[in-house]
């Protein structure tokens, strides 16, 4: 797979379109691209968030670092997702 930051995310889910400006803003301070997997409507797709999501996240948002393996779960501050993007 590699080393991606991954968002499963919903496509009419609110609060996958609240991180959107955070993901650009992330994107475009420190270069990182976030891939984007839609779940709700693909089932090939849930089931790798499924068994990515160790945290019992148990829906989306929900993002993956592929580097530290850590997960992060909804909506959350610019600080926090940013330090997760990071691995810090």
């Amino acid at each position: 797979m590699g080393e991606r930051l991954l968002m499963f995310t919903g496509s009419e889910c609110p609060h996958c379109r609240d991180m959107d400006s955070l993901i650009e803003k992330l994107e475009k301070e420190e270069k990182v691209k976030i891939v984007k997997i839609e779940v709700w409507h693909n089932a090939k797709n849930d089931e790798l968030r499924r068994k990515l999501d160790i945290i019992d996240c148990g829906g989306v948002p929900f993002f993956f670092n592929e580097k530290t393996n850590k997960g992060l779960c909804g909506a959350v501050p610019y600080n926090e997702f940013k330090k997760w993007a990071l691995g810090k």
